[in-house]
């Protein structure tokens, strides 16, 4: 899974932060607290998005400006108030869920030290959310093992976990430009959403077609097929469902080669449905768009794949993260490179499944 690059400066401060970090309980964590015990992270993580699906929350679907307190929270991804650089993985989910809890309006988080290095101080009693970043290593035996052998030695992935505070939780923060902090982004207004999805679809060079009354993507001829807009009651839900579809598609063999394979109904649909379900958020999210649920009929399915396997929300996460960063990716150069995209329409084709 990755979490933030330059992530293990950022861990490492978070590890050494840990120890200032402990406090009587302000706050509610989604993630592990600080000074709670260490339990296994897979099991710990996985059993709180379970406890949230079980309960009818979608942790990708949080109910933006529908928090504790009346407060608004920002449709965005979390990212470190410091460098800028935006959470990705199971990472989200577990900050956007403190957020929500805790009616927190930003999505900036810090360190215990990053707070001080920014001249402020953590609140006295709040209380970290944990997040975790993946990491290698390999033993000193296998390294032996390889040397006599020849062949490569094997690494052993493992999780760190360290603690990070929303800067709601801090005092004395610059808000001011040039205080060092990078400031919550502007909310993107609405009359540019549209343009803006309309250009991530083109960027992506996918075979994007327009008709029938089925959304879906074909795997084997490797194109997506949506409604026309005006089979949707919000326009909006148009370009929800096309970047769900568009994550499905960056599975592609030609792109990041997911496994595409799984018939309707396996456990290999539904992670990859679960895997879409987030891609799209995490895109919605990015463009300031409320993301929403599409199929909240799979939930038992994917209930099914956690409980079978305390990692597959987190491969699932990692997954999505890289979707979204790619059709990202793909989107700035076509803007860096000036060019205008328009998506490719190819008629009223009837959808098929």
């Amino acid at each position: 899974m990755r979490a933030i690059r330059k992530g293990d400066q950022e861990a490492r401060a978070g590890q050494a932060s840990a120890k200032g970090a402990r406090s009587t309980g302000k706050g509610r964590t989604w993630g592990a607290g600080a000074g709670e015990p260490r339990a296994n992270l897979y099991d710990e993580v996985t059993a709180r998005i379970i406890g949230e699906l079980e309960a009818g929350r979608i942790p990708w679907a949080q109910p933006w400006g529908n928090v504790p307190g009346g407060d608004t929270a920002m449709v965005a991804m979390p990212r470190n108030a410091l460098t800028g650089r935006t959470y990705s993985g199971i990472n989200v989910l577990i900050l956007w869920g403190a957020v929500i809890a805790n009616g927190w309006p930003s999505q900036g988080w810090l360190t215990f030290r990053q707070a001080q290095e920014a001249g402020a101080t953590v609140r006295k009693g709040e209380r970290g959310t944990c997040v975790v970043y993946a990491d290698r290593f390999t033993p000193e035996a296998e390294k032996q093992r390889a040397r006599e052998t020849g062949e490569n030695a094997r690494a052993i992935p493992f999780l760190k976990r360290f603690t990070v505070f929303n800067i709601a939780q801090c005092e004395g923060l610059g808000v001011e430009p040039g205080d060092g902090l990078v400031p919550d982004p502007a909310p993107l207004p609405e009359r540019e959403i549209v343009p803006v999805a309309e250009s991530v679809i083109a960027a992506s060079g996918v075979d994007f077609r327009i008709g029938g009354d089925k959304a879906y993507y074909a795997p084997g001829p490797d194109y997506v097929q949506v409604p026309p807009q005006c089979a949707f009651f919000e326009p909006v839900n148009f370009y929800r469902t096309c970047l769900h579809e568009l994550t499905h598609a960056v599975g592609h063999s030609s792109r990041l080669n997911r496994n595409l394979a799984g018939s309707f109904g396996s456990k290999d649909y539904a992670r990859e449905e679960l895997i879409a379900e987030m891609g799209s958020a995490f895109l919605c999210a990015s463009l300031g768009i409320e993301p929403t649920v599409r199929h909240s009929d799979y939930i038992g399915a994917w209930l099914d794949v956690l409980h079978e396997d305390n990692r597959a929300i987190f491969r699932a996460a990692s997954a999505a993260s890289k979707a979204a960063d790619w059709l990202l990716a793909r989107h700035s150069a076509a803007q860096a490179a000036g060019q205008e995209c328009a998506p490719q329409c190819t008629g009223d084709e009837e959808a098929v499944s």
